[in-house]
């Protein structure tokens, strides 16, 4: 797969990052040289290979799901310029 300029200027325009137009044949190379070590990946065979998160085998600690509310509301609501019965009041925006 290659990229074309216009692709590059789609991708920025879609990324919202402003790309002269000299940027754009470094960063055709640049996504170009990416896929094709994507491609390069795709090639390697895997079967066997269980996925894995993590490079040492780990369980997650549990703990008993206990609902509680941190016993500081009190001092979060604090920070709040406005509150109503432990809720932060703000300024309607849609109306």
């Amino acid at each position: 797969m290659s990229v074309d300029a216009a692709t590059v200027r789609r991708i920025a325009h879609l990324a919202r990052i402003a790309v002269d137009d000299a940027e754009v044949p470094h960063l055709q190379d640049e996504l170009n040289a990416i896929l094709a070590f994507v491609e390069q990946l795709q090639e390697v065979n895997v079967d066997g290979v269980e996925p894995m998160t993590s490079v040492t085998p780990m369980a997650m600690k549990m703990r008993t799901d206990v609902v509680n509310d941190g016993e500081i509301a009190d001092r979060i609501v604090a920070n709040a310029p406005v509150t109503h019965d432990h809720f932060f009041l703000v300024p309607k925006v849609v109306e």
